[in-house]
């Protein structure tokens, strides 16, 4: 099981997630056992991070991200403590090629939001905000499977569910209203291309 001085760090994420990657292939179950009994939120920022990277263009990752996003919201919105997933998606493998690139090019973007995160706007990431924000990490990847043969698409969608759980996750509300005007900003790009 990975330690680190910050375990509240993305890099320390990418650490656990390149460490479970050692053999030829990883299953989900391999990442979760690297960082034991933790709270739901880093998991769900670890998977939306996932779709930042260029693992996002590989058939399948997608929509497989969408429903453990999904399946992990809706947890942390009913105040579970501990993490269950169903034995499909624990069990769902994965080059360890494909993961050990997708970390290394997250490595330094991630870098920058360790060293740009604070105690800021605390109370979006409390109480009633909190949940809003759990319910729409929930209800944004149900989209995800649709935009799994448009390239990349569904990298937005990853992006902002990662700004809402890395601002979570540090208790940082900056990175939560960004998510919010991310998830804004998506939706008028997309009224105006279809509209």
């Amino acid at each position: 099981m990975m330690r680190s001085a910050d375990e509240n760090s993305l890099n320390h994420l990418l650490d656990g997630m390149e460490h479970a990657a050692a053999s030829d292939d990883v299953a989900l179950r391999d990442v979760l056992d690297e960082f034991g009994e933790r709270s739901i939120t880093p998991m769900i920022l670890l998977a939306s991070l996932l779709l930042v990277s260029p693992l996002s263009g590989v058939v399948g990752v997608s929509s497989f991200i969408a429903v453990l996003v999904i399946v992990l919201s809706a947890q942390a919105l009913f105040g579970n403590k501990r993490l269950w997933l169903p034995e499909f998606l624990l069990n769902k493998r994965l080059g360890s090629s494909h993961l050990r690139t997708a970390v290394g090019w997250l490595r330094k973007p991630c870098a920058f939001f360790d060293r740009h995160s604070g105690k800021r706007l605390q109370f979006l990431t409390t109480g009633p905000m909190r949940m809003m924000t759990l319910l729409t990490c929930t209800i944004m990847p149900m989209g995800w499977p649709l935009l799994e043969f448009v390239p990349f698409a569904s990298s937005f969608g990853g992006g902002t569910v990662a700004l809402f759980a890395f601002g979570l996750f540090t208790r940082d509300g900056l990175y939560v209203l960004l998510g919010y005007l991310s998830m804004i900003s998506v939706a008028a790009v997309f009224y105006v291309v279809v509209f």
